[in-house]
């Protein structure tokens, strides 16, 4: 957290919390969401200021009710999570960064990995737990293998249906098992909030 945000949070200690007025999106793009777009469910206008994306990304952090929020000076800024916490991208020299700038893992490390009925890659690494923006998804939808061998539409839609075989990721010099998880249980087995409310 940046210096001048731990001096602002000692000098006003009691500021309001705001809720509702920012956004990550699927794809790691951080959203304003004014009252219009909270009214109408909307997703909100995209930050595109190079300097405001790179404070907000130095101060995002979680408090212990597993709600992810921006420190914005004195005032914490509650995020709504339109998936995960995080979201990653296949990056050549970093294996998965994550829409914060940071590598998902430090290189020696594998994510855990896994896939929902929806197709949706989440990888899990160094207590972060990550979507894979969907750009990025074909890609690795591609790389995975049944039981070490290339894997068929068929035998994924079986597998997901509950079949047999083991799942896995063939990524970078990885062979990555794959765990299967429910869409609708990601925030509890992750523990988070994706809607953070006072």
């Amino acid at each position: 957290m940046d210096h001048i945000v731990t001096e602002a949070m000692a000098k006003w200690p009691h500021v309001p919390h705001c809720y509702g007025w920012l956004a990550l999106d699927a794809r790691g793009n951080w959203r304003m969401r004014d009252e219009q777009a909270q009214a109408g469910g909307l997703a909100g206008d995209k930050i595109q200021n190079a300097a405001l994306l790179a404070f907000i990304n130095r101060n995002y952090t979680s408090d212990e009710r597993g709600c992810w929020y921006f420190q914005n000076g004195p005032q914490r800024v509650y995020v709504d999570l339109e998936a995960t916490p995080y979201i990653a991208r296949t990056d050549p020299q970093h294996g998965f960064l994550l829409q914060t700038g940071a590598a998902l893992l430090d290189g020696t490390q594998q994510p855990s990995v896994w896939l929902t009925e929806y197709g949706r890659l989440l990888l899990h690494g160094a207590g972060k737990i990550a979507l894979l923006d969907d750009r990025d998804a074909g890609e690795c939808l591609a790389a995975l293998e049944m039981n070490g061998a290339p894997l068929d539409e068929d035998t994924l839609e079986a597998w997901l249906a509950g079949g047999p075989g083991q799942l896995s990721l063939r990524y970078r010099n990885w062979q990555l098992p794959v765990a299967h998880l429910h869409d609708a249980d990601i925030a509890a087995r992750f523990a988070f909030v994706a809607l953070p409310r006072a």
